[in-house]
């Protein structure tokens, strides 16, 4: 594919419907992501996804590295067969996952030394490594192994994070560059190859995180992410952050925002001119018992709904809403029912991916080319 991204319409607020070229699937965006951590988006099988109209799906590298093994999904022919997923996957590089594990790591200009979650090995992830695992598991998109900055963090710290994020992006860059023609599908897709994405850091500093752009678009990845959001920070300053750094990024090269946010959030978000994103929010608060919905958010947990016969969301057409009661889903949840989560994650992720939907028809209408 000569043009790997299409930029079809733009709007003058920022917003572009575009499209996406990867081998698994061409993707309409702006698009919303599930994350599935694990090989799997939590409670939902891969033909309901699809059903939904999700069209590229997360997977983890740090935890499929763990378990089960990065190698054993290479001799399985990759991660989208291995999990059945005919559809686009991106792969993060394991640094927040590291990031994360707070006592349990030790970082150096070399990498990252950590302790597994299951049962306290000890393990090593360079930017290498971190790459080699990715092209392993054979991901549509593979990301640069990143140093992701907490919050609140003071200059000093966001200034050594970002420069262990330059030169560990440089180092990605290379051996993804030396080692792409390795993954297992390869010769599927006529030689077309998995896409890299550079991470935008550096904390709530406006100054280093454009700072942070410049030196990664000098290094020419195939689209930019920006990072180090929803931790912690207010969601005024994500906005402002997310809104100050979309400009700084190619306009011909697609731009994630990664790990937000909520419904009102992702579509602003994509009104500004984010083209993907990708959040746990639908999937975890599902099993929770916090719908989303139309009318705002719905626990169906309250005891207000014990008899309702109402659908979830009056508005809106997803299998859960046209079959079932809000008075049936808190019993399943009152109960403990396994299908209690499945049904309340399938209709979140409806309304998530409906969300998109809309945004990229209101584009379609208002834009101009």
């Amino acid at each position: 594919m000569d043009n790997p991204f299409e930029v079809l319409k733009t709007t003058p607020t920022g917003g572009r419907r575009a499209r996406l070229h990867l081998p698994h699937q061409t993707v309409e965006t702006p698009v919303f992501m599930p994350v599935g951590t694990q090989g799997t988006v939590k409670a939902v099988p891969q033909e309901t996804l699809e059903a939904l109209g999700a069209q590229i799906i997360l997977g983890n590298t740090y935890h499929l590295y763990l378990r089960p093994g990065h190698e054993a999904i290479r001799r399985m022919g990759g991660l989208h067969r291995f999990i059945s997923w005919p559809r686009a996957l991106l792969t993060d590089s394991g640094g927040f996952q590291v990031f994360s594990l707070n006592e349990l790591r030790k970082v150096t200009d070399d990498g990252v030394r950590f302790r597994s979650h299951l049962d306290g090995s000890s393990h090593f992830f360079t930017p290498e490594h971190s790459v080699e695992v990715q092209i392993a598991l054979g991901a549509d998109i593979v990301m640069a192994f990143d140093e992701c900055t907490e919050y609140p963090a003071d200059r000093v710290r966001a200034e050594e994070s970002l420069r262990l994020t330059m030169a560990w992006a440089r180092r990605s860059l290379d051996h993804f560059r030396a080692h792409r023609h390795e993954v297992a599908w390869l010769d599927e897709f006529g030689g077309r190859t998995q896409r890299l994405f550079g991470i935008v850091q550096g904390g709530m500093y406006r100054d280093l995180r454009r700072q942070c752009a410049e030196q990664l678009i000098e290094m020419d990845f195939d689209g930019y992410a920006i990072g180090g959001l929803s931790v912690g920070e207010p969601r005024e300053l994500t906005l402002e952050i997310i809104a100050e750094t979309l400009p700084l990024l190619p306009k011909d090269k697609p731009r994630y925002v990664m790990g937000v946010g909520y419904p009102d959030e992702i579509e602003q978000y994509a009104r500004l001119g984010v083209d993907m994103m990708d959040c746990v929010l639908p999937t975890r608060a599902a099993r929770h018992g916090l719908l989303f919905t139309s009318e705002g958010r719905l626990n169906i947990k309250n005891r207000q709904h014990a008899e309702d016969q109402n659908p979830p969301d009056p508005h809106c057409d997803c299998p859960v809403c046209r079959r079932y009661s809000r008075a049936y889903l808190r019993h399943l949840m009152q109960s403990s029912e396994a299908l209690s989560g499945t049904l309340n994650t399938i209709h979140n992720l409806a309304f998530y991916l409906g969300i998109m939907r809309q945004v990229r028809a209101d584009l379609e209408a208002s834009s101009r080319p």
